[in-house]
């Protein structure tokens, strides 16, 4: 009988390892939120076990990491104080089912999830990479009338951003299957489905979530037959009178309130950041600020966030919080209100609607350059001539002089 209890007990152990396999949680997950009736299909990363599980969201290469989260007697459980959101899953059958929290940015989406697998793909996709422009039927909410659909592709696989005035959508990702490239986007925020589908005559039929198709012609050809063009963002926002002082006054996290006038920015070039903890695109601009300062504090250099929040955040603004620790923010960030109050905090400003808009003052007070939205890393080369016009209007407003004091307070 011992013999035979022994014997029990090693062919329990032997059991162990696969048992404890079948309840891990990490790997790879093939996921869906679902927003606004539109099931999203994205890429999703779980490592680690237990009391110690992270959860990751890819924008591309770009990663948005877990900052808690645990997976106990099949229940997941994840946060990012960053973004101010949780996920609620509970593990059924090797699959995930819950919810996704957006905290006080409203209604929870659905939340599903199964192991990560290749799935099959035409063999011989149409060729779609490239620079596209789509040509809206009718203005946009911002007024215009054409985007940028940028498309990356290999083999089956394909990657593509739209971007507007305001920014991008981030990375979508997907593939060719059933005579449509089928993409999605969900990095914790911008919830996006996209079906690209080829036409006969060489352009792409593109529908965004529920939205009504959009034809787009390769970017030259929109060109050539005089088509709309995407809105400059350099040319899209701007202030009554260049002229004046651009003014600005709002409290920090403490309640102290800052202004345009204190003799911190006096002569000094100050960007002022319109933006908000809760926008997908000033997530993707606070890295390229963070560097800016870095580079340029020392030469005379400020950096002023207004960041403006929806009404619990500013009773309890724990995620803004987050979101400068998240990035390293060190330059001063100001609370004005609610984004609905951007207009009526900066009367100055004109067609001020983009989250983020970034202006550029001298060292004289005064409005020198502005830039609706950010494209972020899926717009690539926008991207990175957005950071390099932006580095070089800094560099230019440096080398000015500042005034003297006597200019100064006029």
């Amino acid at each position: 009988m011992k013999l035979q209890s022994w014997m029990f007990a090693l062919l329990a152990l032997a059991a162990l390892p696969s048992l404890v396999q079948a309840q891990s949680i990490a790997g790879m997950w093939d996921a869906t939120v679902t927003a606004g009736g539109v099931e999203v299909p994205f890429r999703f990363q779980i490592t680690g076990n237990g009391a110690s599980v992270q959860g990751t969201f890819f924008n591309g290469d770009e990663k948005m990491v877990s900052s808690a989260g645990r997976f106990e007697n099949g229940t997941l459980s994840i946060e990012w104080d960053a973004l101010g959101t949780k996920l609620d899953a509970t593990m059924k059958d090797g699959q995930l089912e819950g919810e996704y929290s957006r905290g006080t940015r409203g209604n929870p989406y659905p939340f599903k999830a199964k192991r990560f697998t290749n799935a099959a793909s035409d063999a011989k996709p149409p060729q779609i990479a490239g620079l596209w422009t789509m040509n809206l039927d009718k203005k946009s909410s911002k007024g215009e009338d054409a985007w940028h659909l940028i498309v990356r592709q290999s083999g089956s696989e394909v990657s593509a951003s739209i971007l507007r005035v305001d920014g991008d959508t981030g990375t979508l990702t997907g593939t060719y299957r059933d005579g449509k490239f089928v993409l999605g986007h969900f990095a914790g925020s911008r919830p996006t489905r996209v079906e690209i589908t080829p036409q006969s005559d060489g352009s792409l039929l593109v529908v965004e979530n529920r939205n009504a198709p959009v034809p787009a012609l390769k970017a030259d050809q929109a060109k050539a037959k005089g088509l709309p063009q995407p809105t400059d963002p350099s040319r899209f926002t701007s202030v009554k009178d260049p002229g004046e002082p651009f003014k600005w006054s709002a409290p920090d996290l403490n309640g102290k309130i800052v202004s345009s006038t204190d003799e911190k920015f006096r002569g000094k070039v100050v960007i002022v950041d319109i933006a908000g903890s809760w926008c997908p695109n000033c997530h993707d601009e606070t890295p390229f600020l963070v560097e800016l300062y870095k580079k340029y504090h020392d030469k005379g250099l400020e950096i002023v966030a207004l960041s403006y929040e929806e009404a619990a955040q500013l009773k309890n603004p724990e995620r803004l919080k987050a979101f400068i620790k998240h990035y390293g923010i060190t330059y001063t960030v100001l609370v004005p209100g609610e984004p609905k109050d951007a207009p009526a905090t900066l009367p100055q400003a004109v067609n001020l609607n983009s989250f983020p808009t970034t202006f550029f003052v001298g060292r004289d007070g005064r409005v020198r350059s502005a830039h609706a939205g950010f494209p972020g890393k899926a717009s690539g080369r926008f991207h990175e001539e957005a950071k390099q016009e932006m580095t070089h209007t800094v560099e230019q407003l440096l080398a000015e002089r500042a005034p003297s004091a006597t200019a100064a307070a006029r």
